[in-house]
């Protein structure tokens, strides 16, 4: 009867051994880093192929579509990551208008392949989702956009923060 319970408890640690590397193996795999554009420069030989999440001001000028194809690129200006230091640079409008304005600002294209969005416009705040390739260009799997001008103007009780 001894016999038979240690293969029981050894038998149960093999497949709890086997959950728990599963599971770290899977968070590892599918983890995505949220960055700046700043930071993805910093860091771009070894983010290159990861899952990533960056954010930035979308340059107007250069938003190109072909409906044809449905290939949409367009580039982003890097932001500040950090609430406090947007709230103390004017608040998002104004962070957004800076970076697009400011050539000096780091930037970084995105490629995107699916319908073009809506809100994709100058100065709107984009959050993407995707991978660097080596070429050095941002693979979109997921565009996320927040144009602050359309919800100031919708509710600006909310956007003075009163």
């Amino acid at each position: 009867m001894g016999s038979g319970r240690l293969k029981f408890i050894v038998g149960g640690i093999f497949i709890l051994a086997a959950v728990v590397y599963l599971i770290f193996a899977s968070m590892n795999e599918n983890a995505e880093f949220f960055m700046t554009v700043d930071e993805l420069q910093a860091r771009s030989q070894e983010v290159v192929g990861r899952n990533l999440r960056i954010s930035g001001a979308v340059v107007g000028s250069t938003i190109q579509y072909d409906p044809q194809t449905l290939a949409l690129s367009f580039e982003i200006a890097n932001v500040p990551g950090d609430n406090a230091e947007i709230e103390a640079q004017g608040g998002l409008a104004a962070v957004l208008h800076a970076a697009v304005v400011d050539p000096a600002r780091t930037r970084i294209t995105v490629v995107y392949y699916g319908a073009r969005p809506d809100l994709l416009r100058d100065e709107a705040q984009a959050v993407v989702t995707g991978h660097l390739g080596e070429d050095g260009v941002f693979y979109a799997d997921e565009i996320l956009l927040k144009c602050p001008t359309k919800y100031e103007q919708a509710v600006p009780d909310q956007a003075e923060g009163n």
